[in-house]
This record gives structure tokens, sequence and C-alpha cells, in this order.
């Protein structure tokens, strides 16, 4: 028990610099997913025939593949060297995100109640300026929780990326191994941070949506 303390003490500041990569890409990679969820969001919703295939054709894609195939494709047949690694992995994240923060985002919009779009529009705003002032600020608060629960995925997804070498938590986990062959141990210190961070994003998550529950009521 002794040794094994003592190895947590010796490579936790390893560890956490690799979560600190992990958190780093898991809040780009939504970010990005939501700006480009939005656009397609808005363009599968979109009258518009030309702008509304190619958004459902979009998020057909990128949900049908694998998150590592579709790192090492873009990673290693696209990006290459063309910008720091842990760029290309918050792209790469981002791009995979986008398509389901899409599917969110058409979700909670059409939960909103239709009625909400005709007053806008009989005010004289247009499709736009309805959709920013009156109908997206609704469907946020219905589409919180699972942004939340997707953010909590994305930041399990992060693991995956140690195919393209970024220095998050299980790459640097790997790295260790490397070194010292301890594969239990190290791994198992990765676990105890993955556990406790996904545990306290889930209390927070569940805190949030009870909040809108009664908020609602």
């Amino acid at each position: 028990m002794a040794e094994y303390f003592g190895l947590f003490v010796k490579y936790i500041p390893l560890l956490l610099l690799g979560l600190k990569n992990t958190i780093i890409i898991a809040i780009g990679g939504v970010a990005l997913g939501t700006l480009l969820g939005i656009v397609l969001c808005l363009m599968s919703l979109s009258k518009g025939a030309v702008l509304r295939r190619a958004a459902n054709v979009y998020i057909t894609i990128i949900r049908g593949i694998p998150l590592m195939i579709l790192a090492l494709f873009l990673y290693f047949g696209i990006i290459k060297n063309s910008m720091p690694v842990l760029a290309a992995a918050i792209l790469i994240l981002g791009l995979n995100c986008s398509a389901f923060i899409a599917e969110i985002f058409r979700g909670g919009i059409q939960a909103v109640d239709p009625g909400q779009m005709e007053a806008a529009r009989s005010l004289g705003m247009s499709y736009f300026q309805a959709m920013r002032k009156i109908i997206l600020p609704q469907a946020f608060k219905i589409m919180i929780p699972s942004l939340m629960n997707q953010f909590i995925a994305a930041l399990k997804d992060t693991s995956i990326l140690s195919a393209i070498s970024v220095t998050e938590l299980t790459m640097s986990a790997k790295t260790i191994i490397a070194r010292n062959y301890k594969a239990f141990e190290i791994y198992s210190f990765a676990l105890i941070i993955y556990v406790v961070l996904i545990t306290a994003l889930t209390f927070v998550s569940k805190r949030i949506e009870q909040k809108l529950s009664y908020d609602r009521r």
C-alpha cells in the first residue's frame, strides 16, 4: 500500500498535466462543436432543400464514423503537421461533437411552441431574428441537460485522441507506463481521476436539471 501511495505521489503531477489538456480539449471541442452545431441545426431546419440536405448528409456521416477512425483519418491523412496536435485534437473533437449537438439543438428548437415563431414573425421579425431573440433562448433551457451530457461524453472521448499522440490523461498514463511498466497502478490512478471528474460533472448536471425542472413549474 505504501508503494502504491508513493507511486501516486510521484506521478500525479504528470497525470494532472494530462488532465489539464483533457479539460482544454473537451471545452474547446464542445465550444467549437456548439458553434458548428447551431449552424448545422439552422441548415437542417431551413426551407432550402440544398442546405437541409447538406446538413443532414454531414450529420449522418459524422455520427456514423467512430471517433478514432475520424481522428486517424483527419490527422494523418489531412492535417498532418499543419497545426499543433492540441489544436488538431480540439478540431477533431469539435467536428465529432457538432453532429450530435446539432441534433440536440434541433430537438430543443422543435420542443418550443411553434406559436412563438408565428408571434415573432407577426411582429415583423425575420426568421433569424426570431431564432436569435425568441426561439433559441427558450430552447437553450430545454437543451442544457443534454448539452451537459454531451460535454461529459466529450470529456471521456478525449481518451481516444491519444491515438494521435496528444498528451491528454490517457496518453500521460501510457507514457509513464512505458518508463516503469506498472500498468495496473498507473491506469488505476487515471481511472480514479476520470471517475472523480465525471462524478462531479454528473452531480452538477443533475442539479442543473433539477433547477430547470423546478423553474418550469
